[in-house]
């Protein structure tokens, strides 16, 4: 027992398997990390696959869960029994080693360990990435000791108040925090496009032809770099190649916060993580918010932006190649307007986020017990 009570504190972070969860979460564990604590990532099968940018100090701990929102009949039959099952494993795992504090970021992969902080009293809190709480979140809202908001303002329940934390970015993006800007001109000008596993798809359609359609004047000064589905790659890459503009298309890029410091402009979905890496380093942005997501959270996550002049809002109805088109030439060849919208990007960001949620968890954790 001795011995056990000299460990560092523990942290307990649970996330589900997207990006827009797993960003964060991993700029907590960095920062609680530098802080000398201990790290449990807390996640499924699948999230364990988005956790390749984890530090290696941080321990992964796979539990069961599920969603509703996959599989067939029999599969939605069995979440509720794979989810208690996660959540008897997490309270047995606490037990044994016990956290200091649970972080959850959303996702049902974050029930098992808010749930086992629950049934034990664990302080625990949530962190919101969206204007809108999740399904998870909105569940644990009235059960938490404290609820981080990334986005805001932030729609909460009655009688729920919300801390505005802003959305931790990870240190690759930290390190580029309102990189000087170079303002569009009669020079190779970098045009970012991402949208996201679910997202990309109408971006592929529309970006490509868009782009094509600039005058002589600004697109043969384009460079182009575009995250799009395999099943996309031959057909946009076939595009750009008629248009004579150079680019590099592909599922995935690692490297997006390097991409978006060298970048003129940004073309992307709204989600919370790519707002927060967009507002740290500053950089114009046109926003299509994902018109299927059930509560419509990327608008609210776009609205300060787009109220700040940082950004222009397409939304997925009209985001057609003629009104894109209009939009890009419009920005790239008024330096000073994209200048503008840059310096109101980095006006937003919160590049100690991760910090600020840190000190929440270690507020909530208490003084540590010897």
């Amino acid at each position: 027992m001795a011995s056990n009570a000299r460990k560092p504190p523990l942290a307990v972070i649970a996330a589900g398997g997207t990006g827009g969860h797993m960003f964060p979460a991993q700029a907590l564990a960095e920062d609680m990390l530098a802080r000398g604590w201990r790290v449990v990532l807390s996640t499924d099968a699948r999230g364990a696959r988005y956790a390749g940018g984890f530090p290696q100090a941080v321990t992964r701990r796979v539990v069961g869960s599920a969603t509703f929102a996959r599989g067939g009949a029999l599969a939605k039959l069995a979440v509720p029994f794979r989810i208690l099952g996660g959540t008897v494993k997490a309270v047995v795992q606490m037990a044994m080693d016990r956290p200091a504090v649970v972080a959850g970021f959303g996702g049902y992969p974050s029930i098992p360990a808010l749930g086992a902080a629950w049934v034990l009293r664990i302080p625990r809190l949530i962190h919101e990435q969206n204007g809108v709480l999740g399904r998870v979140n909105e569940v644990f809202a009235r059960r938490v000791s404290a609820v981080a908001c990334g986005t805001w303002p932030t729609a909460l329940p009655a009688g729920v108040d919300g801390v505005h934390i802003g959305n931790p970015v990870r240190a690759a993006v930290r390190e580029r925090a309102a990189s000087p800007y170079i303002a569009p001109g009669d020079y190779p000008m970098s045009v970012v496009i991402i949208g996201g596993s679910q997202g990309a798809r109408v971006l592929s359609e529309v970006v490509p032809a868009a782009l094509a359609a600039l005058p002589d004047g600004v697109r043969q000064h384009l460079r182009v770099a575009q995250q799009a589905r395999p099943e996309d790659l031959e057909r946009v890459i076939a595009t750009y190649e008629a248009a004579g503009i150079p680019a590099e298309v592909a599922p995935f890029f690692d490297d997006i916060p390097r991409r978006f410091s060298e970048a003129q402009l940004v073309i992307a979905r709204a989600g919370a993580s790519t707002v927060a890496d967009l507002t740290v380093i500053g950089r114009p942005a046109i926003l299509v918010p994902y018109a299927a997501a059930l509560r419509d959270e990327q608008t609210a996550n776009a609205r300060g932006l787009v109220e700040a002049e940082a950004a222009v809002l397409i939304p997925e109805r009209a985001f057609t190649p003629e009104a894109l088109a209009e939009t890009v030439g419009a920005i790239l060849t008024n330096p000073e307007a994209a200048t503008r919208m840059a310096l109101a990007a980095t006006g937003l960001g919160i590049p100690d986020a991760a910090a600020r949620l840190a000190d929440l968890a270690e507020r909530l954790a208490g003084p540590p017990t010897h």
